[in-house]
């Protein structure tokens, strides 16, 4: 498991597009597997979850990226990768859940 938390500044809508976009247009074999959108009075939180094949790990890790403002303040980001072991007990070859979180950093 990767994780990536920042905070941004910048219209929330126009960084969910980008993630959106390059994401996708990132790997073939990516997907949006699911989303969820949401407000309450001044907040707002977007949820997507991603997929993608592995070559390096020979596997399909997920991307779970987390998008929340409230009002005008700062955007915060949180992403977490998982799937990218072919271990039973313990995490090995998790490089293909580090470069998904790497082609998100590119993009932010």
């Amino acid at each position: 498991m990767a994780k990536l938390e920042q905070t941004l500044h910048g219209d929330f809508d126009q960084i969910l597009e980008r993630i959106e976009t390059g994401i996708l247009n990132g790997s073939m074999s990516a997907s949006l597997e699911d989303s969820s959108d949401f407000r309450s009075g001044q907040a707002r939180c977007s949820v997507r979850v991603f997929e993608r094949y592995s070559y390096a790990g020979g596997n399909r890790v997920s991307l779970s990226v987390t998008l929340f403002q409230n009002g005008n303040d700062e955007i915060y980001l949180s992403a977490i990768t998982a799937g990218g072991s072919q271990a039973v007990f313990f995490k090995i070859n998790t490089w293909g859940e580090e470069a998904f979180l790497d082609k998100l950093r590119e993009l932010l």
